[in-house]
């Protein structure tokens, strides 16, 4: 090993060894050093090279956690606004979401009063879905009801193939952290969906989807009932009765 002289410098397994500075030993007959089987300055240096290789391979081999369930392959909720910033330059890079909403009538003002009574209420209601969907597109988090409209789907099929089909195509759209409509699950339904998808069934994303509905309550529906597209709603509908 040979190191570059530098002022001040000095390698980091070298600091606290001990090195021979002195003449260097005749060798014996054999080609042995005569210093009794000792090591030499090179041996030293080799020596502490492989040692930080050593460190250096054991260290590369420790998982890379990117959060605090120890996982790095997940994107946990927690970390929700980071993911979404992520999100809006990855969609805009990659692909556009698709935008074909659910076929319903119009909903009445009875019906979009309702949707602030509670968040059942909301997504429970075809027309409630299409709305909040807009609203979650503006956050860039669409994939969200997507995804539980998927499963929602994946939950009415009974052949087994077309099970599998749809199973494997919502791991892709939404499970893979490869894909841009990856949704926020922790490490441990992401180890249960992994050992489910072995064998899919209709159920396959259960306890995923229920992850994601909370998220959706307890994350972006305060907000739905406090923004523009929600407000406006209410005030047209009111209009409309009054004028009636």
């Amino acid at each position: 090993m040979c190191f570059r002289k530098r002022s001040g410098y000095r390698p980091p397994d070298l600091i606290n060894a001990k090195i021979y500075t002195g003449p260097i030993p005749a060798e014996q007959e054999g080609g042995e050093p005569a210093m009794g089987g000792g090591r030499s300055e090179t041996s030293a240096l080799s020596g502490a090279g492989e040692a930080r290789g050593l460190t250096t391979t054991q260290n590369s081999q420790r998982p890379n956690a990117c959060c605090f369930c120890w996982c790095c392959c997940c994107s946990c909720s927690w970390n929700e606004e980071e993911r979404r910033k992520r999100r809006r330059k990855r969609i805009s890079q990659d692909t556009k979401i698709e935008t074909k909403l659910e076929t319903c009538p119009k909903p009445s003002v009875e019906e979009i009063r309702m949707w602030s009574q509670s968040f059942d209420k909301l997504m429970r209601n075809p027309a409630g879905r299409n709305v909040f969907r807009e609203f979650l597109r503006t956050e860039y988090s669409e994939e969200n009801m997507l995804f539980w409209l998927a499963c929602e789907d994946l939950k009415q099929e009974i052949n087994k193939s077309a099970i599998e089909e749809k199973a494997r195509s919502i791991y892709e759209d939404y499970i893979s952290i490869l894909s841009p409509k990856e949704v926020s699950l922790d490490a441990r339904v992401r180890e249960v969906i992994n050992r489910k998808m072995q064998d899919p069934t209709s159920h396959t994303f259960e306890d995923a989807q229920l992850q994601i509905y909370t998220l959706m309550h307890r994350d972006s529906y305060p907000r739905f009932l406090s923004s523009n597209i929600y407000k406006t709603l209410v005030l047209g509908g009111s209009r409309t009765s009054s004028e009636s």
